[in-house]
């Protein structure tokens, strides 16, 4: 099978810009992206540069974009990605403008921001134990397999808020943090919970683009994981009253009552006082119709079957 390949290039320490060569060559069936990634440097040009380690997909160090679609080289068969976008093929780091050389990203942010949520166990132990520490199987069902991850950066490297918000965790930082906040042998839940709740690094400015979980090659699903960070704030008293806490308050009072979004009670009650700014943008949203008076505000035909899907779904006292 051929393929045409256009491969990213740039080293730092010699380019202003970077380029991308043309490969045209002939693959198997069987390839993977990494073989491909092997080839260009075995029989193309031996300066190309990318990370590999395991090739089993467990250490996360190959991640690279095909097409723009994040993947573990290791793991993603060719003939698929042929499948899904033809014979013409892009290869690019997971983050242009942390390049270092070709593939390999400077991960300095994401190791930082990673360790800030204290990615380890911390428990009193018995240092010489004469028997296993066994927790249940429903207790271990709880981690929803967060302590799959391998820290490979897709996710983080996809999510827009981490492109604009420098103090932004990440969702590789908020899956490790839920990995152990819902590890039961674990006693700094509640010290975790109180990092990942601060705004503006924390979980309430993720803006629920489900970037992080169609970038996640482990098919974790890290935005699955910020949500469950959100009811734990709640259930472990750490929420504060704020904008964010009162937004999330505002919007099940809203569907509560109305089955449907009321938008300009939303921003009125996580705002406060702060609404006054956000006159003009409200009556611009008046004359769209994006905002109703509460007078005319509508309510949905099953409200009575929302509100029992509200009450039964409901785990956590605001």
């Amino acid at each position: 099978m051929k393929i045409t390949l256009k491969v990213f290039r740039f080293n730092a320490e010699t380019d202003y810009l970077p380029h991308y060569d043309t490969i045209e060559m002939q693959i198997d069936p069987k390839d993977v992206v990494l073989d491909v990634l092997n080839r260009i440097k075995w029989e193309h040009d031996g300066s190309f540069t990318y990370r590999r380690s395991c090739r089993h997909g467990i250490c996360g160090s190959c991640a690279v974009k095909v097409n723009g679609r994040s993947t573990l080289a290791c793991k993603e068969r060719m003939v698929d990605m042929i499948e899904l976008f033809g014979n013409e093929l892009v290869i690019e780091p997971v983050s242009k403008k942390r390049v270092i050389k070709d593939m390999v990203v400077d991960k300095a942010d994401f190791w930082k921001k990673y360790e800030t949520v204290k990615p380890w166990l911390e428990a009193e132990i018995d240092e010489h134990p004469t028997m296993e520490n066994i927790i249940s199987p429903k207790e271990a069902e709880q981690l929803e397999e967060a302590d799959y991850c391998i820290q490979c950066g897709c996710c983080y490297y996809a999510c827009p808020v981490v492109e604009v918000n420098e103090d932004y965790l990440g969702p590789a930082a908020f899956e490790k943090a839920y990995r152990f906040t819902a590890d039961v042998r674990d006693n700094a839940k509640k010290e975790r919970l109180e990092i990942v709740d601060i705004l503006g690094q924390g979980v309430w400015d993720c803006v629920k683009c489900y970037e992080c979980a169609e970038a996640c090659p482990k098919e974790i699903d890290p935005i699955g994981k910020i949500t469950k960070l959100h009811n734990q704030i709640f259930e472990e008293g750490v929420a504060k009253n704020n904008v964010a806490t009162r937004h999330a308050v505002g919007f099940k009072k809203s569907i509560e009552k109305h089955g449907i979004l009321d938008e300009g009670h939303l921003v009125a009650y996580s705002e406060g006082f702060g609404v006054l700014k956000h006159i003009p943008e409200a009556l611009e949203m008046f004359k769209k119709g994006k905002i109703v008076m509460p007078w005319n505000m509508p309510k949905s035909k099953n409200l009575d079957e929302i509100k029992k899907l509200i009450k039964t779904s409901s785990t956590v006292k605001f």
